[in-house]
């Protein structure tokens, strides 16, 4: 642990990264798809677009700071929030000053710059938040205790929200809560550190059908059951996460620094288009918590949840295997 010598903010910084893109060598720009970066790993993989040849990267990414950040009594001044891109391996180090959205917002956002000779493998990403403090300038007074990896090379990053499965017969498990479930192949358990998926091997087959591997049509269905499980679990972290928030004395709700945090900062964007994901968050907490609108916003949640599932790549990949098998059994 460490002390200071003087007042600062006793919760880290959350950054999130909100867009990629590379520069190519004739000098356009290729925007890449948000599957090139993952919330909850919290990594960007600048391979996913194929390229050998590109010249940078520009990563967007957004900083919140902790409440009381910027309280009109808050006892520094000269507040900024730098971005940092550090690379151990080449010792190369970017620096960048992120803007504030609005007067008096937590949120600052901006982008860092990656050039590609400078990087060989995997470079850390962080922010830290600066300020005058009893007359010295350039004092830290918060910074992200969850950093971000940038990797030059990956093609994918991580694979989005990983599942922890754990696969047990519900009907005599010792967790005797299972027990009401014993006709359900799968259970996810949000209550936890992390999301876990619990798989019911009382159903005959279903755990040999998880564990597919031939590369045939076994494995297009064991994707597809994956990507309901994922579907499944982004939607139960989704309401867990909305349904235990932190609230302010002012009454807005504040986003949680876990894994919850992460999970609503990837989702409010397509639950609530158009909108900064720290308004998003308090339309959703008024809808909860009001009279009207929650039951509408289901079909936004679940839209959400199936896109970072990737269940229309799994479902298209099962239908081709099947009509590459039918045409197969009619020759």
């Amino acid at each position: 642990m460490k002390f200071y010598p003087y007042k600062r903010l006793n919760r880290p910084i959350t950054l999130r990264v909100t867009s990629a893109s590379l520069k190519l060598p004739d000098n356009t720009r290729d925007h890449l798809d948000t599957s090139a970066f993952s919330v909850p790993q919290r990594t960007v993989a600048l391979g996913v677009a194929q390229y050998d040849d590109w010249v940078s990267a520009r990563i967007g990414i957004s900083a919140t700071l902790p409440p009381g950040s910027v309280a009109d009594d808050a006892p520094w001044s000269d507040l900024r929030v730098l971005a940092m891109l550090t690379d151990g391996e080449t010792n190369v180090r970017t620096v960048v000053d992120l803007r504030q959205d609005a007067p008096g917002s937590k949120e600052w956002s901006g982008a860092v710059e990656l050039i590609r000779d400078e990087h060989v493998g995997r470079a850390t990403l962080s922010a830290q938040a600066v300020a005058t403090v009893d007359d010295v300038r350039g004092r830290s007074i918060a910074e992200t205790d969850d950093d971000w990896t940038v990797d030059v090379t990956a093609d994918e990053p991580l694979g989005g929200l990983r599942l922890d499965v754990k696969q047990l017969g519900f009907a005599k498990s010792s967790r005797t809560w299972l027990h009401a479930y014993s006709d359900v192949p799968w259970i996810v358990d949000a209550s936890g550190r992390v999301p876990a998926v619990l798989v019911n091997t009382d159903i005959e087959g279903f755990s040999d059908l998880l564990d597919a591997e031939s590369g045939g049509i076994e494995n297009k269905v064991h994707e597809l059951l994956v990507s309901q499980m994922s579907t499944d679990v982004w939607t139960a972290v989704f309401h867990s996460a909305v349904g235990d928030l932190e609230i302010e004395p002012d009454g807005s709700p504040v986003f949680p620094t876990d894994w919850r945090g992460e999970v609503l900062r990837e989702m409010l964007p397509d639950v609530m288009p158009g909108v900064h994901v720290e308004e998003a968050l308090r339309r959703v907490h008024r809808r909860r918590t009001g009279d009207a609108g929650w039951v509408e916003l289901q079909t936004r949640v679940h839209y959400a949840a199936v896109r970072r599932a990737g269940a229309s790549k799994a479902l298209s990949q099962a239908l081709r295997a099947l009509q590459q098998l039918n045409r197969g059994d009619k020759a």
